[in-house]
């Protein structure tokens, strides 16, 4: 099975044998690699049916949910991982699912698009409109975003909930990380991806030791 860079990224960073919980899963192609490379366990989250027909086409165990309506029907501590990829942007409560994935889970994975990529920049400041990029496709009338953020962004918010940040990552728009966006990620990283857990010992808006 091809994956596509990024996401062997993410998989590289669960553990075998974990149970996995997968937000907006898509067509479940993180699931089913995961279950067939690493054997884990667990089931993916989607709302389009057509998705939902891949998911039960490859195996993937799926439930249909919508995450606006948060997570309220999941135990608390009942996975290992909860992973969300290129979906923070498209909620209406970025920070609540956040919360909430490291409720349910004793880490959590996202990836999103960096509004800090050099061409949005450019985009904003020169052309003077809104970024349209590979990684951000749409026009500002037909997006399915609405909360843009940047690497760094991101890292303050995770500094200001107390989440301790376990790794990270940059790629380019081929979904590979590259000397620049590991040197300056929020300049040429098109997409970011993150693990971080709840730092138990600090106050937020602290920095982590």
């Amino acid at each position: 099975m091809n994956l596509r860079r990024d996401l062997e990224l993410i998989a590289d960073w669960i553990r075998p044998g974990s149970h996995v919980l997968d937000l907006g899963c898509g067509d479940g192609a993180l699931l089913a690699h995961l279950a067939e490379t690493k054997s884990i366990t667990g089931y993916g989250l989607e709302i389009d049916p057509d998705n939902i027909a891949r998911c039960i086409a490859r195996g993937v165990d799926v439930l249909q949910i919508d995450l606006d309506r948060g997570l309220s029907e999941f135990d608390s501590g009942g996975f290992d991982y909860v992973i969300m990829t290129q979906s923070l942007q498209a909620l209406h409560f970025p920070d609540r699912i956040l919360g909430e994935m490291l409720r349910i889970g004793r880490e959590a994975v996202t990836s999103f698009p960096n509004m800090g990529h050099w061409k949005c920049r450019l985009q904003l400041a020169v052309a003077g409109h809104m970024p349209v990029t590979r990684a951000l496709p749409h026009h500002w009338y037909d997006t399915p975003n609405i909360h843009m953020c940047t690497v760094h962004d991101f890292e303050r918010l995770c500094d200001a909930h107390g989440y301790r940040v376990l790794e990270r990552a940059a790629v380019d728009r081929h979904h590979r990380e590259t000397p620049a966006t590991r040197i300056l990620p929020n300049l040429f990283g098109e997409s970011a991806v993150f693990r971080f857990e709840r730092d138990g010992g600090r106050q937020p808006g602290t920095p982590a030791a």
